[in-house]
């Protein structure tokens, strides 16, 4: 999963003329489901949003708050565009994002995961595949990239390869420990 982060003083999704939803400071989130995506990755960019350090503190130290320490609000938007390619030509290539039916079901656990680590009255959400009028106040401006591991790059250390011989990447019966 992938998402644009942007610190706002206020924002809020309207579709066919009707205020959906609207939060004062705290994070506007764009969030896209790519074809490999599961529940992991859902529930790792929910605790990612929520961890990330948005905020400076009183004592004026540099990024040390995050949205849960301010009590600030989440707005949370569906963009499947986020996964657009670009490489070729002039028109955006969309096959990088999950197919809508299934990418529903797993936006949805993403924005559940988001409610259930936070108050779930401090976050909205906006309408999965409308056509939505996005309005902001950006804070800073300060946006983020924030991106779920890519399983595809992943690599597992076996027994004989690269991997297995870096610190750490011990595989079953590799140790030193065994007998």
């Amino acid at each position: 999963m992938k998402a644009i982060v942007q610190r706002v003083l206020s924002a809020s999704v309207t579709v066919d003329s009707q205020l959906v939803s609207s939060i004062s400071k705290g994070l506007l989130v764009f969030a896209a489901v790519g074809p490999d995506d599961d529940e992991s990755d859902a529930a790792n960019l929910a605790g990612k949003v929520l961890k990330m350090k948005f905020w400076d503190d009183e004592e004026g130290g540099k990024w040390k708050k995050n949205v849960i320490d301010i009590e600030g609000e989440i707005l949370c938007v569906s963009q499947f565009t986020l996964l657009a390619n670009t490489k070729k030509g002039s028109k955006p290539d969309f096959h990088g994002a999950m197919a809508p039916d299934r990418a529903k079901a797993l936006y949805e656990t993403f924005f559940q995961n988001v409610q259930q680590g936070y108050q779930p009255e401090r976050v909205k959400d906006g309408v999965f595949q409308a056509m939505m009028q996005v309005a902001l106040v950006n804070d800073g401006p300060v946006t983020l990239e924030l991106n779920t591991p890519d399983k595809k790059a992943q690599l597992k250390p076996q027994k004989g390869n690269k991997l297995s011989k870096l610190k750490g990447a011990e595989t079953p019966g590799s140790s030193s420990d065994a007998a």
